[in-house]
């Protein structure tokens, strides 16, 4: 006979203490809660025992001699009232929201559901029992935190962020074997990490990997959520990528990485659960308190609101609801040395409760939190709900991601008239968007492509998109893809198209790598991985997804980023640390940032308005002492353009980088030196890249400082 105790309301989930485990669950609205015990492999549990206090709206208990390992979930009792906003079913077995480890997967069918489907509303309570169809919690060890963020952690300044999949990225490489491959611990081979540290990657940002499922309607057409935006549990790993190295081989990627410097960062899904709208599954949340962890609509909470296209919003105002969060973040930052998030819809999170403010509890919750503020925060600036786009609205602290600077990216590249002025507002940090809320240039994430639409290789090879291996009719994936083929759509064997994609390829990605702020670069980009032109492949774990290891179609193309991470570190001008703005520097005759047009002239407002316009020069670097001058050239372009050197930007230049040749650099011993008053030819299609020594800047006294 099983003997529970009290125990304690804190903290909340299950917790060894090396004697007997305490279990806490939060449910302002349930009127019991009945704690599960299960055997492996068995379909219904062994063990149901009520949970026998409530302190503040936690109920909580303490099996003494109970030991990690033992798998377990809840049945939470309360009114099934949809119109009210409660949908408590003690017939369907929820995952408690802090559970450490997850073991099993959801096996779809209707009783996962706490409503009869196929009826015309959602009121009718369904009876069956979910337990042999849903997965369970685990009992872990007392969670020991053993990593605090260090004070040295690399500055965003320093910053290269490579976003990538664990799976896509592990699953094809030669040189792990089969139980490495598609796991956490393939992350962590010698072979994955030197790739990255030739890109001169400084940072691993994976797609979501908090425990999520495969949507009913994706498996019953045979496919998956390869990118698992679906979440159903924030502090659990998702299971399928363990292996044979469990947590510990998560834990020991992480750290692998650190050490040869490559910092982790998450992408996380605190926006929206996997339990979708009212017609959704019954999978946790929803039946553990419904009315406090969901937005529901005030005038019908039978309702969700949704911001978020899936069906739901997670109400993060809820000060549970925040606390689970920041409990998840701090967990993840402590146990797994994770050093930052990137926060997925992010606009959904700064709602209180429905219109987004920048002084939302939990933005301040997060800048006053001792772990959490001095971790790496990046938001998705944007959600579908009403005034959701909100790029350059966040606060001090965080970075966000600028699709605006991607898609003046793409139309300066594919020849649009009137990009100039977007592409060097981009190539300057982004002032105008970041420089209102008090940050600095680090807060723009910059990027060419990202997991959400086209690679790069395909943003220069298709013109529409080609999603039907999704199962919706190429219905799905955005139209707005600012794309050119080039003359052929997809693959071609015309050397003069393949030598233009590849160009082309090497412009985008040089303006990221150039302008100020922090690069992004996508999984793949740096090896021509294509889609096949499927701009929304987040149903595809195949080899559309993958990283094909095997077949490199622009094998120089790696050695091209690598040294453009190179001539960044080598150029405090392209890292710095506040905006350009054009003032003059003091002791002489220069600028911070002088705009060029082709003639040596700096731009003036005829220029700027000339809609035609398709090269320009940035000259940089005046205002930084022992700094190296940084001149870019770019030249859109189908013509070559001839740039003089005016007077006005000192001499003389040395050919540093440049987008014509297939791995970037100029080699030592043919960089000539173009004079102040000189001119230089700058290609069809290309960015050159010059250097020149410090300007000397005179002191107040006359004298050189």
């Amino acid at each position: 006979m099983i003997v529970i105790e009290e125990g304690v309301p804190a903290p909340l989930g299950a917790h060894f203490d090396g004697r007997g485990v305490n279990f806490a669950l939060f449910s302002q609205n349930a009127t019991a809660v009945d704690l599960c015990l299960f055997d492996p492999n068995e379909r219904h549990e062994r063990h149901v025992i009520r949970l026998p206090c409530r302190t503040d709206d936690v109920f909580h208990g303490y099996l003494h001699g109970l030991l990690p390992g033992q798998q377990y979930g809840y049945r939470v009792h309360g009114p099934w009232e949809p119109s009210h906003g409660h949908r408590f079913n003690p017939a369907k077995l929820v995952i408690d929201p802090y559970a450490r480890e997850i073991a099993g997967r959801i096996r779809w069918n209707d009783s996962v559901y706490g409503f009869r489907r196929g009826l015309q509303r959602d009121d009718a309570i369904d009876r069956r029992d979910s337990a042999p169809s849903m997965p369970r919690g685990v009992v872990t060890r007392t969670d020991t935190p053993d990593f605090t963020p260090s004070q040295n952690a690399r500055q965003l300044s320093e910053t290269v962020i490579y976003e990538a999949h664990v799976k896509a990225l592990t699953m094809t490489h030669p040189a792990l074997s089969e139980a490495e491959r598609g796991t956490y611990l393939g992350l962590a081979h010698p072979a994955i990490i030197d790739h990255l540290i030739k890109l001169g990657v400084t940072a691993l940002e994976l797609l979501p990997i908090q425990a999520f499922v495969d949507d009913r309607f994706l498996v019953e057409k045979g496919l998956v959520n390869f990118w698992g935006y679906q979440p159903y549990n924030y502090f659990a790993p998702e299971p399928r990528y363990l292996g044979d190295g469990g947590t510990g081989g998560l834990r020991f990627a992480i750290r692998e990485l650190a050490a040869a410097g490559i910092e982790t960062i998450l992408d996380v899904v605190y926006n929206h659960t996997a339990e979708g709208g009212p017609t959704g599954p019954t999978l946790s949340f929803r039946g553990i308190d419904n009315y406090s962890y969901y937005k529901l609509k005030p005038e019908s909470l039978r309702e969700d609101v949704d911001c978020t296209g899936c069906g739901n919003t997670l109400d993060v105002a809820n000060p549970r609801v925040m606390q689970m969060v920041l409990d998840s973040l701090r967990y993840w930052v402590r146990s797994y040395g994770v050093a930052g998030f990137r926060f997925d819809l992010a606009t959904s999170l700064g709602r209180a409760p429905y219109d987004f403010w920048h002084r939302a509890a939990f933005f301040q919750a997060l800048r006053q939190d001792p772990v959490l503020a001095r971790v790496k925060l990046i938001a998705e600036p944007w959600d579908v709900g009403h005034g959701g786009y909100r790029l350059g609205g966040y606060p001090y602290g965080w970075s966000e991601w600028n699709d605006q600077f991607r898609d003046n990216l793409r139309g300066f590249w594919r020849g649009d008239h009137g990009m100039v002025g977007k592409l060097t507002q981009g190539l300057s940090g982004s002032r105008e968007i970041f420089n209102p809320s008090g940050r600095a240039p680090q807060a723009s994430i910059n990027y060419a492509a990202s997991h959400d639409g086209y690679t790069l290789a395909d943003v220069v090879a298709y013109e529409q998109k080609h999603n039907h291996a999704n199962g919706e009719e190429n219905r799905d994936g955005h139209g707005h893809n600012l794309s050119r083929n080039y003359g052929v759509e997809g693959p071609t064997d015309d050397r003069a198209i393949l030598s233009l994609r590849a160009r082309q390829t090497r412009n985008m990605l040089a303006t990221v790598f150039l302008a100020q702020g922090v690069p992004m670069l996508l999984m793949g980009d740096e090896r021509g991985r294509s889609q096949g032109g499927n701009n929304n492949a987040y149903c595809q774990d195949n080899a559309v997804s993958w990283m094909d290891w095997a077949h490199d179609p622009d094998p120089e193309l790696a050695a091209f980023v690598g040294n453009l991470s190179a001539l960044r570190r080598r150029c405090p001008s392209l890292r710095r640390r506040h905006f350009l703005s054009g003032a003059r520097v003091d002791g002489t005759e220069l600028r911070d940032v002088h705009w060029l047009s082709p003639d040596g002239t700096e731009m003036d407002g005829a220029a700027w308005d000339d809609a035609g316009r398709q090269a320009f020069g940035m000259q940089i670097g005046n205002d930084i002492e022992g700094a190296q001058r940084v001149l870019v050239l770019m030249n859109a372009a189908e013509t070559p353009c001839e740039f003089r050197l005016a007077d006005a930007i000192g001499g003389p230049w040395r050919r540093v980088f440049d987008t014509t040749l297939a791995a970037g650099s100029v080699p030592p011993n043919t960089v000539p030196l173009v004079k102040e008053g000189g001119s230089v030819p700058v290609a069809p299609r290309s960015v050159l890249v010059l250097k020149a020594p410090p300007v000397p800047i005179t002191d107040e006294c006359g004298g050189t400082a």
